[in-house]
């Protein structure tokens, strides 16, 4: 089995992107999991490494907000003057 790139995380990065919040969340988890294995690779370049992961830590924390906000909490954050004079 080949080993998973950090050029294959960032594609999987990208992909979710486009995916509902559920499935989203599903495949930037399994590629937050594949960078932490290559932490342990002496070929990955480690700096490169760990700003994927930070950027996948906030990219899972972007998509669960947007769920948030679009399932309505969001509305209950931002009431409508309806009971404005």
């Amino acid at each position: 089995m080949t080993e998973t790139t950090l050029e294959d995380v960032e594609r999987s990065l990208d992909r979710a992107t486009d995916l509902e919040t559920e499935e989203a969340v599903s495949v930037l988890r399994t590629a937050r999991q594949d960078v932490a294995d290559l932490g342990s690779n002496p070929d990955v370049d480690e700096q490169r490494r760990r700003e994927l992961e930070d950027r996948l830590d906030q990219r899972i924390r972007e998509v669960k907000e947007r769920d948030a906000y679009d399932s309505g909490l969001g509305a209950a954050m931002n009431p409508e003057d309806d009971e404005a004079p």
